[in-house]
């Protein structure tokens, strides 16, 4: 159900903007960020959508739980590594999001109780919220390694 834009107007609002395609320069209109943009399966610099959204989920979700860290009274100690596939499918093509998170410091249930609850608060969360190809994990510990194809 959408959300009455007349009782919760919008707090900020920016233009995110691509004139080019996958090769080029996507920009935000307000002289903000300007990222080189490449194919996902080329080697050329740049950046991509995959990378975007895993980026937008880990940056929001964190931000979510330091908030719940900072209401809680402990300090921010959370981390949030989304691992974003790229993958054919029937009409072409689709993502999966692995967002796996960390507390250190915090017991498993107290942690699971704020993974649940910044599930509910992130907006990029809230937006890709009923996907089955989007998991929002806990976990002891991230292994950052470089995911391959």
């Amino acid at each position: 159900m959408p959300t009455d834009r007349e009782k919760f107007p919008p707090l900020y609002q920016t233009i995110a903007a691509n004139d080019d395609g996958l090769e080029g320069h996507a920009y935000i209109a307000d002289g903000g960020l300007d990222v080189l943009t490449s194919d996902p399966l080329n080697d050329q610099p740049g950046t991509n959508p995959e990378q975007l959204l895993g980026l937008a989920l880990s940056t929001c979700l964190n931000a979510t739980l330091a908030a719940i860290e900072k209401r809680d009274g402990l300090p921010h100690t959370s981390q949030v590594h989304t691992q974003v596939e790229f993958a054919r499918d029937y009409r072409g093509f689709q993502f999966y999001l692995t967002a796996r998170v960390t507390i250190p410091g915090v017991d498993a249930p107290t942690a699971r109780r704020m993974v649940d609850l910044a599930e509910r608060r992130c907006p990029v969360a809230k937006l890709l919220s009923g996907n089955a190809n989007v998991q929002i994990v806990l976990v002891d510990h991230l292994n950052f390694t470089t995911p391959t194809a």
